[in-house]
């Protein structure tokens, strides 16, 4: 029973000495700039071609010092990106906001941007997805998830929030 109780012990004192070796490599791992998505990719739904889709992601700099934002392509000529210009503090947020014009495009898209900037984790890809259909009116099986407003000249808005995985979308279908 002794032989037990002291092959225990030595099992849970042997683990907290792993446990508090492996905390101050983590902590290391920390420094300099990070940049954490709310959401990594935006599924846009069924559209019309020739519909614009307007997408804000928001992000975090969950790191140490301040993030810069060097550069931003994306994988199509069709689709623009603007960002933060400024150092974004530790702790604080950016957005990154991606206009896709889906003019002669038909069937399932995706499209990335991949964004430079001077965090720890490199370069990192963020995507929008959906599908343009002629008549692109959603069905009762694939609604659309995003905001499209029938006038040329009308503004295509959509926030999102920091932590929000969830987006509220309203679709408006062109007569």
């Amino acid at each position: 029973m002794k032989k037990v109780l002291v092959l225990a012990l030595s099992l849970m004192l042997g683990g907290a000495a792993a446990q508090a070796q492996s905390t101050p490599a983590a902590a290391t791992q920390a420094a300099g700039p990070q940049i954490q998505f709310a959401e990594m990719k935006y599924d846009f739904g069924v559209i019309k071609p020739g519909d614009v889709v307007d997408h804000t992601f928001t992000f975090k700099n969950t790191g140490t010092a301040p993030l810069v934002i060097s550069n931003i392509q994306a994988s199509c000529g069709c689709t623009t990106p603007e960002w933060t210009r400024e150092p974004v503090m530790p702790g604080k947020t950016g957005s990154i906001t991606a206009k896709f014009n889906s003019a002669g495009k038909m069937g399932m898209q995706n499209k990335v941007l991949t964004i430079d900037s001077n965090s720890a984790s490199g370069q990192v890809m963020v995507s929008l997805v959906g599908e343009i259909r002629e008549g692109g009116a959603a069905t009762a099986s694939n609604p659309a998830k995003t905001d499209i407003t029938a006038p040329a000249d009308a503004d295509v808005k959509q926030k999102t929030k920091m932590g929000d995985a969830k987006i509220k979308a309203k679709h408006k279908k062109n007569s």
